[in-house]
């Protein structure tokens, strides 16, 4: 009778003991070790937080800028921050719900990385003075949207390649800028790690993608677009903080954009990329271009979407 109820509890379990039987595609067993890899690479990369950010400051006699630019800095990091622990949360959820022992790795080792970017974010913005509270709505709706997703698609196209993308684009205008020294070369630790975060959409979600339906498609065309769209009103909320530090929205829209193309690029490498793709891509383009027509410009609602009709026209 024990052994019985043994057997019957056993259905019930949530550990996948069949992920070592699940059939590999040609591309899937190319791609998988490269998943493997980045757990690896991350344990050989780690660094300790506790120790490079004091060593930074005092490398750089602590931060001096503006207090317009301390407060630009501030506000966008403050962002930042809050992203840091969507990533966590998420690369958290990823490692449970991935199947493949190469993937579960891949988001276990992104899961540690996002710690170690938290609680270090949290030490500079407390070194800055500043005391992190709420953000802008635009930008928890970006988030929000990511970490409310029930589907797996998703979550990984959500934050693997759209907010871990943006968060690099970010961290490089910033740290090319050389605005604050400190933090350009604490950016540097978090880029190589970002990095290898957008290796584990690239690498994974091919499978996940192949494998579903036109409506399922067409459900993922439409999260990606409702996430890029609050995700274009996030930079338009830190447009002028963004410019105190001598970064143009646009600019750094492009530089996104031409990352995000990269990863595209390596998620549907030797397969071909559905058309629907660039019908969107002219679109958000337009969208871009209406709504950052100049930081100075007043422009109203007809010229706007004037300026969205020639930008899609001339991207045709």
């Amino acid at each position: 009778m024990i052994s019985t109820i043994a057997r019957l509890g056993a259905k019930k379990t949530k550990i996948p003991f069949d992920m070592f039987e699940l059939e590999r595609s040609a591309d899937e067993a190319r791609r998988l070790p490269k998943l493997r890899n980045i757990y690896h690479r991350g344990q050989d990369l780690a660094w300790d937080g506790r120790t490079i950010l004091p060593e930074l400051i005092k490398k750089h006699g602590g931060i001096n800028v503006s207090p317009e630019q301390k407060h630009a800095l501030s506000k966008i990091f403050e962002i930042i921050l809050w992203g840091e622990l969507a990533a966590w949360k998420i690369s958290a959820e990823l490692a449970d719900e991935l199947v493949p022992l190469e993937a579960k790795m891949a988001a276990t080792s992104q899961a540690h990385d996002e710690a170690r970017h938290f609680y270090v974010m949290y030490d500079y913005l407390k070194e800055l003075g500043y005391t992190p509270t709420r953000i802008d709505p635009y930008s928890q709706k970006v988030l929000d949207i990511t970490l409310n997703t029930g589907n797996l698609a998703h979550k990984l196209l959500g934050m693997q390649l759209m907010i871990e993308t943006i968060a690099l684009t970010i961290f490089q205008e910033v740290r090319e800028s050389r605005i604050e020294p400190v933090l350009s070369d604490l950016l540097l630790y978090f880029e190589k790690d970002e990095a290898r975060h957008v290796g584990l959409g690239t690498q994974y979600l091919p499978s996940i993608l192949r494998k579903q339906t036109k409506a399922e498609s067409a459900s993922t065309l439409f999260f990606q677009l409702r996430l890029v769209f609050w995700t274009i009103s996030s930079l338009k909320a830190m447009e002028r903080d963004l410019a105190t530090l001598g970064i143009t929205a646009p600019n750094l829209i492009k530089h996104g954009r031409e990352l995000q193309m990269r990863a595209h690029a390596e998620l549907w490498e030797g397969h071909q990329s559905p058309a629907v793709n660039d019908f969107a891509q002219r679109v958000l383009e337009g969208v871009e271009d209406a709504i950052f027509p100049g930081l100075e410009r007043v422009v109203d609602f007809r010229t706007r979407l004037q300026i969205f009709r020639d930008s899609f026209r001339a991207n045709g």
